[in-house]
């Protein structure tokens, strides 16, 4: 028996929802999701989702509690209406960086989120770059990992870059780096960093040759920008010719947008996996879409199709 895929979406990132849509040709479900004047969200699914296997494309990124909610209400709305099966399309997964305890009496606020769209009902989930990998293991449901690197190396293997040397920011960015300097047969090199509290991070030195060569840094998230500057920093005193950096998620908080602005940074690669707001859209961001990535896993589960060639 064929149940119907049906895409649903919030208020996070509809033009990456849209264009999921145009992808499968599968038109977005009618939904509001608004708000009461104290601020509580409402739902209404304005349409039959009876027996139908819905995908719910929502990030919860900034302002993450209220895309969160938006989610989590979501899902409860389609479990009442005894949808046949939910699946929750993560782009970008908020609390991913509270993923194990680093000190005494601190929360595992990734663990938590997962708890919380298990009880809202989901059945399996699909993400995009979570921070830590382990975070699949938070979740009793099946989860769908998936990764925007071959979108970041069909760009950056077009701009013909010279002697090319990928670096990782971290030790944590070692393996993403790794993989991205495989597919691109380039060299690796690792930045030596200590965080000294939230947001705050200062790199030490530089392991790895970059002299006179196009570096590229690769993450996984650009907040504050201060990993990637610091790292940018190091690569300019140790001679590099040409420095690119690449991030999936582009949170792009805080000071981030004048601290890249003013770097020797020639440009930033990011993913529409948040939605970059106009004024922070500069001449050195380039934005790269991965609604053809999401929108061939989403068909792929629903067909019961294998997705493990879209692994990297």
């Amino acid at each position: 028996m064929a149940y119907e895929l049906k895409l649903l979406t919030g208020n996070a990132n509809r033009p990456l929802a849209e264009e999921i849509g145009q992808y499968l040709r599968v038109p977005l479900a009618d939904a509001e999701v608004t708000r009461f004047s104290d601020g509580e969200v409402y739902v209404q699914i304005n349409e039959n989702v009876r027996g139908a296997d819905v995908f719910v494309i929502q990030p919860t990124c900034p302002p993450v509690n209220d895309t969160l909610m938006e989610l989590l209400i979501m899902i409860d709305a389609l479990k009442r209406a005894s949808a046949r099966r939910i699946t929750a399309v993560l782009p970008y997964y908020g609390y991913a960086r509270q993923d194990r305890k680093v000190q005494p009496r601190v929360p595992i606020s990734a663990r938590l989120v997962a708890d919380l769209l298990e009880a809202a009902g989901i059945d399996r989930v699909l993400a995009l770059d979570l921070h830590a990998g382990q975070i699949q293991g938070f979740f009793r449901v099946p989860v769908d990992h998936l990764f925007a690197a071959p979108v970041i190396i069909d760009y950056l293997g077009k701009k013909e870059l010279r002697e090319p040397v990928i670096v990782a920011p971290d030790a944590g960015g070692v393996e993403r780096a790794r993989a991205i300097a495989k597919r691109l047969n380039a060299s690796l090199a690792i930045i030596d960093k200590r965080r000294e509290g939230p947001n705050s991070a200062v790199a030490m030195h530089l392991i790895g040759d970059v002299r006179g060569r196009e570096a590229v840094v690769i993450d996984d998230m650009i907040d504050t920008a201060s990993t990637l500057i610091q790292a940018v920093s190091a690569l300019e005193r140790e001679g590099a010719r040409r420095i690119l950096a690449c991030g999936v998620h582009p949170v792009l908080s805080g000071p981030a947008v004048e601290r890249i602005t003013t770097s020797p940074l020639e440009e930033v690669v990011v993913t529409n996996s948040i939605i970059v707001p106009a004024a922070k859209l500069t001449a050195r961001v380039t934005v790269l879409t991965v609604a053809p990535l999401l929108g061939e896993a989403i068909r792929r589960i629903h067909d019961e199709e294998s997705v493990s060639t879209l692994f990297v």
